[in-house]
């Protein structure tokens, strides 16, 4: 009897090791081994899709090594509307907080790209979805005020589902004051480099994500305001094949350049020294 439950005890530890050493791509469905994939900075080596990335892989892949000094860590949402539905706001917080082992859905800071020294932001999906509520309006609108006060080039990348429902429309408030924001640091003259990652939609589209002097995307990722079957219901057409793609956006004008992750730090870097260099 020993003997029966210590090898299925073996079994399971052999199973778990090796789904630890290899997992399936959820697009290809092609078996992927997980240090090549870490390697290819998260990106299938079979069929090139792009997996999500937190915001702390972000800065590990973007940000030079031993430059970033984080910005306003300590602030924090509080359930001002005393939220309630299927879980409260709270909770939601909480298990975000567990999940990603972070405080907000955005990071921001300074660190240095290639050398050069930019004011960074970075929003994590995995944190009630990358919604901006009253403390990612807020620590990206000193983001931007500490790079027009140090005249910092600025770099954001949004992954986002839009406003925080669980703030109201003081989440929707945001949108206007990230908005501002940009309007002064564009008087400056340093470029604003929007990253759009997927997904990228509501009210962070419609407002300092669309706003940049050089818009970027991955390839693949989801941008638009609205979703799909949203957009067909109120126009009552069907929407054209790979509508909302970073591929389409940058077709029809929204993009400027897509951009493989494996290419996006060196993209940056060109562009800064281009854009900021005399």
């Amino acid at each position: 009897m020993e003997k029966e439950v210590q090898l299925e005890k073996d079994k399971n530890n052999t199973k778990s090791e090796s789904e630890e050493i290899w997992f399936r791509c959820s697009a290809c469905q092609e078996l992927i081994y997980r240090k090549d994939f870490e390697k290819n900075f998260k990106v299938c080596p079979k069929c090139d899709h792009h997996f999500r990335l937190g915001a702390l892989d972000r800065i590990s892949f973007l940000i030079d090594e031993g430059t970033f000094e984080e910005t306003d860590a300590g602030l924090r949402s509080v359930d001002f509307l005393g939220f309630k539905g299927a879980k409260t706001y709270l909770v939601s917080l909480k298990q975000a907080e567990e999940k990603t082992k972070l405080k907000e859905a955005v990071i921001t800071g300074i660190g240095k790209i290639g050398g050069k020294p930019v004011a960074f932001g970075v929003l994590d999906f995995d944190f009630i979805g990358g919604s901006m509520g009253s403390v990612v309006g807020e620590k990206i609108t000193r983001l931007v005020e500490r790079a027009i006060e140090n005249n910092l080039p600025l770099v954001i990348v949004s992954a986002s589902g839009g406003a925080r429902m669980q703030e109201g429309v003081i989440s929707l408030m945001q949108m206007a004051k990230t908005s501002a924001a940009i309007k002064r640091f564009s008087q400056g003259n340093k470029p604003f480099i929007s990253i759009l990652a997927n997904p990228t939609s509501g009210g962070v589209t419609a407002s300092f994500a669309s706003l940049g002097d050089i818009i970027l995307a991955e390839p693949g990722a989801f941008i638009g305001f609205a979703g799909p079957r949203v957009i067909e219901q109120t126009i009552k057409q069907k929407l054209p094949k790979g509508f909302q793609t970073a591929e389409f956006m940058r077709e029809h004008g929204m993009v400027d350049k897509v951009v493989h992750r494996k290419e996006l730090k060196k993209t940056i870097i060109q562009l800064l020294t281009f854009l900021t260099e005399k």
